[in-house]
């Protein structure tokens, strides 16, 4: 549909207007819409090297918030610093519950973007800040755990989720709007850029997805026809 379409961006080539749509959609509509970051807010990212994840570092430090991740080696992590997130937490190595309170002097994060599901969904009830609210977008530990909801009381938490494809028309267009007016100026400026990890002609689509399984790519991943 017409009112769902943007603009490619000054200067873009196909390829980076490729990595646009679907990340920033996402990342607009959980983090802006349905977690309402407000600028001076902690924002946690799971997943932070992911195309999600760059994308969620460079868009929430561009409305002013500050930016915690976690990922999975050092050089994602020197990578998500490199886009502006403020700490960056291999999870190989350090728990980032004790990591996000001691960055933020106790008080937690207000934002959680969790795409990992699992272990983390306690983790995130633990780590979250007073009036803080998590979303969930994925769950690659899976979608089930033993989990204690009290923090949800005593600490008025929001816990709350989305999928983008199912959503009507109109409400995808309202969404389209919202980052033709907030967000897209900023990569006509150049301030905002996807991160692309590797180009793939369509034929090898194996490649890509195999590229995509072993979890060593920060950024997205384009098939090119």
């Amino acid at each position: 549909p017409e009112a769902q379409c943007l603009p490619i961006p000054q200067d873009f080539t196909y390829v980076q207007a490729a990595a646009l749509p679907e990340t920033f959609f996402t990342v607009w509509s959980n983090v802006f819409d349905r977690a309402a970051l407000k600028p001076d807010e902690v924002l946690l990212i799971h997943g932070g090297s992911s195309g999600i994840g760059t994308t969620a570092i460079q868009m929430a430090k561009a409305w002013g918030a500050k930016v915690i991740v976690t990922a999975g080696s050092d050089d994602k992590c020197n990578a998500c610093s490199s886009l502006g997130a403020d700490l960056a937490i291999n999870y190989q190595e350090d728990d980032f519950v004790e990591a996000v309170k001691e960055f933020t002097q106790g008080r937690g994060a207000n934002v959680i973007l969790d795409m990992v599901g699992g272990e983390y969904l306690q983790k995130n009830l633990k780590v979250a800040a007073l009036e803080g609210r998590i979303v969930n977008i994925a769950y690659l530990q899976g979608p089930v755990a033993k989990v204690n909801f009290l923090p949800i009381m005593l600490k008025r938490l929001v816990v709350t989720g989305s999928t983008l494809r199912p959503q009507s028309p109109k409400a995808k267009a309202a969404i389209a709007q919202a980052l033709n007016q907030q967000m897209w100026p900023l990569l006509d400026s150049g301030r905002i850029q996807p991160v692309i990890a590797a180009t793939y002609p369509l034929e090898q689509v194996i490649d890509a997805h195999q590229l995509m399984e072993s979890n060593a790519h920060i950024g997205k991943i384009i098939l090119e026809p």
